[in-house]
């Protein structure tokens, strides 16, 4: 049934009127019809008949964005953030999905850790969200099934040490995981080795000499590693948090066995200003380096051997990053500043619209099979992110929802603004205050359908 004849015989829950709507097929005014979970009509729909009519004139509709790495430290680590505050921030910023890390206390490496997330988080969440299972050697026979159970997003392996206890670092372990998965796993590409015998080059009280010691080839050599054994076994993989110009220029001519994710933080912030400017408060893992490495990341985005755009949100407390570096903890909030962020590189002109929905709903479906998420179509999910291309705001700790209550991008001005957050219809956030509680639910993919039936 068209739009128009739609229009004329059925009554819709929702109709946006007169936005900008960005999808697979380009940029056009439209109005959009929601019934229910799902989009119902896209079209001419003025004299439509519905319980809320909005007027979306001046505004622009993204697919929901999804962020496919953030740590919201719930079980365990609930003083910095945990998963209602967590997605609080998620739907504040325009992120409708997460997919959360497995790095909590316990670490999730079970089914029955998995199950105790997905209880936790169901309906109490603000956006819908999945749970990465952690690879370890001590669960390689049990990951056939653990990756497809319902609300998991695959396993995720630590090949370096970041932030809980989770690393895998011998190629003997990897290998066996690897053998293991059926679905693309995800990696945190660091080599342990070098890590462990450079330790003597960090020096106290001095956050800048983190890319010293975790330096690139520390990086390149991880990559390398796991590129080499998912060739040879036949397995997918994604490289989380590229963070140098040499793995993104290794990962191009790796395209058939591994995807690529970036990170807003390694697009932004550079070295030495940002730890002459924000010390411990810009360290991260894998770290923020000189801008010789910010360039080709973005000439990766530029020339799409990036797939996607992921936030690593990793929140501590003010204490815990006031520690004298190194004893100082790793990670960064983002997940509620993505989205303005990344539109203020839009409007910058280092990238269009189109790829910042390519990197942050429709990539993210492609590479981990997500069903009914990622675009603007009639029988999808409607999950929305709804923008202002022109507002002028500043980002503030004040506006940070996250448990933490601060962001490394305090005080900066950015051209786009996200004002609307729906997720499967309901509309969750409007300028800038939330609707209602948390109705958030597990993502499905189509890989694990069946078992989530």
């Amino acid at each position: 049934m068209s739009a128009t004849k739609a229009s004329a015989t059925k009554a819709f829950d929702t109709v946006l009127l007169g936005a900008e709507i960005v999808n697979q097929d380009g940029r056009a005014i439209r109005d959009l019809a929601l019934s229910g979970r799902k989009i119902v009509a896209i079209g001419a729909l003025s004299g439509a008949k519905a319980a809320e009519v909005i007027d979306c004139r001046g505004l622009t509709i993204l697919p929901g964005v999804i962020d496919t790495q953030v740590h919201f430290r719930e079980p365990g680590l609930t003083h910095k953030e945990d998963l209602e505050t967590g997605s609080r921030a998620a739907a504040m910023g325009g992120v409708t999905a997460v997919f959360e890390m497995p790095n909590t206390n316990p670490n999730t490496t079970s089914a029955e850790t998995l199950a105790a997330k997905v209880a936790a988080a169901h309906h109490r969440m603000h956006c819908d969200f999945a749970f990465f299972v952690g690879g370890t050697a001590e669960n390689i026979e049990e990951i056939p099934m653990l990756e497809k159970l319902p609300g998991a997003a695959g396993i995720k392996v630590f090949i370096g040490s970041s932030t809980g206890n989770l690393l895998v670092e011998d190629d003997e372990n990897l290998a066996k995981i690897l053998k293991k998965i059926t679905r693309r796993a995800s990696f945190h590409c660091e080599d342990e080795a070098r890590l462990r015998s450079r330790m003597d080059l960090r020096v106290p009280g001095d956050p800048s000499s983190h890319p010293v010691w975790r330096d690139a080839e520390a990086a390149l050599l991880a990559t390398k590693r796991l590129v080499t054994l998912a060739r040879r076994l036949g397995k997918r993989v994604h490289v989380l948090h590229v963070s140098t110009g040499d793995e993104m220029e290794y990962l191009a001519d790796h395209k058939d066995v591994a995807s690529v994710e970036v990170t807003p933080h390694h697009l932004t912030l550079s070295a030495p200003e940002c730890y002459e400017r924000l010390g411990t408060y810009a360290q991260m893992n894998p770290p923020v380096r000189d801008k010789s490495h910010q360039d080709r990341i973005w000439q990766g985005i530029a020339n799409g051997v990036a797939d996607i755009l992921g936030s690593d949100h990793a929140p501590h407390t003010h204490e815990e990053k006031h520690h004298a570096y190194p004893a100082s903890h790793s990670g960064m909030t983002g997940v509620q500043t993505l989205v303005p962020t990344m539109l203020n590189h839009v409007n910058a002109g280092r990238l269009t619209l189109e790829r910042f929905v390519d990197l942050t709903s429709a990539g993210p479906a492609r590479l981990f099979n997500i069903a009914a998420k990622g675009r603007i179509a009639v029988g999808y999910d409607a999950d929305l992110t709804i923008v202002d291309l022109k507002r002028r705001e500043t980002i503030t700790d004040k506006w940070i929802a996250s448990k933490c209550g601060w962001t490394p991008y305090d005080g900066m001005s950015v051209i786009g603004w996200p004002v609307g957050t729906f997720l499967r219809g309901r509309k969750v956030m409007w300028q800038g205050e939330l609707t209602g509680p948390g109705t958030g639910e597990a993502v499905r993919f189509g890989d694990a359908l069946q078992s989530s039936a």
